[in-house]
């Protein structure tokens, strides 16, 4: 299957030309077309009234935004590139968005930046924005690009296992790198009305079972190596990045609504806000809507008190 275009957002940062580099790469290796977009603010909309023609003024911003993204970027990417650059105006994630709709694209590609909850709060977060929002799977690039030559699989045992273990594949063979699948079992909740009574070990055993049946018809053509780990999903995938040597994560996002967010965060965004290391990020497909963690973890502990052996 032919690769679609990939958009790739840009700004002024060093982050910015990692992504841009990365995403003419990804689009030479898999011959099809890369643009660059850069979404500005128009600053002059409130002076309207004070100055002659304002529309004159926001061109010359946006032009002088050009020549500050191009300067950037042209360290990282081909001369040739710069003619894909285009500059509009508006908030950037949407402009990412807005472009990567008109091109049908397959990819967008993103330049990761760490941030604090607090920083999400004052300025927010390009990568976090989009992500929410579309439907494209986005790559946040991480703070080193190497050659990719290991990419994990963070995988549930839900309908977004296939689409993002066919991402991850599809990339792989692009690379030529190595796959791992990992799926995380995190502690049975403990509630407050009743003892913890949960057979924690049951509840694993027959985790790992699951995660084997939801992998066995993906291995089929595609070798990959699996592990289960205990944990908490966002520090576990962590840790597996650190001991494996992953270049890459991979993982499927199922959209949560913005208290859900705000409250608790979902794996994928504290993934953003650590970014241990490139992150591609897989919009599950459309269907019934996924609970919340905390709705899920609940349900999933209902069957296994102590003495159950299976979840009948």
């Amino acid at each position: 299957m032919a690769w679609k275009p990939i958009v790739a957002g840009v700004d002024a940062s060093p982050q910015a030309a990692t992504a841009a580099a990365f995403a003419w790469r990804i689009a030479q290796a898999a011959n099809t077309e890369c643009f660059f977009v850069h979404g500005s603010r128009p600053l002059f909309r409130s002076a309207a009234e004070f100055v002659p023609d304002v529309n004159v003024l926001i061109e010359q911003q946006m032009e002088a935004a050009w020549m500050g993204v191009s300067a950037t970027i042209e360290r990282a990417v081909p001369a040739v590139a710069l003619h894909r650059l285009e500059v509009r105006s508006g908030r950037g994630a949407t402009v990412v968005t807005e472009v990567a709709r008109e091109h049908n694209a397959g990819l967008i590609v993103l330049g990761g930046k760490h941030h604090s909850t607090l920083g999400r709060w004052m300025g927010g977060s390009t990568a976090h924005h989009v992500v929410r929002v579309t439907d494209i799977p986005t790559l946040v690039t991480g703070e080193k690009v190497g050659d990719m030559r290991r990419i994990l699989i963070a995988a549930d045992l839900s309908d977004a296992v296939r689409p993002t273990f066919e991402a991850a594949a599809r990339m792989a063979r692009l690379l030529g790198a190595e796959l791992r699948a990992l799926h995380v079992v995190e502690p049975l909740p403990v509630f407050a009305e009743m003892p913890a009574l949960w057979n924690e070990e049951a509840f694993y055993q027959d985790s790992q079972a699951q995660f084997e049946r939801c992998l066995e018809p993906l291995l089929k053509e595609v070798v990959a190596e699996s592990v289960v780990r205990r944990g908490y999903a966002a520090e576990a995938i962590a840790a597996e990045v650190a001991a494996w040597g992953a270049d890459l994560v991979v993982v499927g996002s199922h959209g949560k609504g913005w208290v859900d967010r705000l409250l608790l965060g979902s794996t994928t965004e504290r993934l953003l806000d650590q970014l241990p290391a490139s992150l591609l990020v897989v919009p599950a497909p459309p269907g019934k809507r996924r609970p919340g963690r905390a709705e899920r973890r609940a349900n999933e502990a209902k069957p296994w008190v102590a003495g159950s052996t299976s979840a009948s």
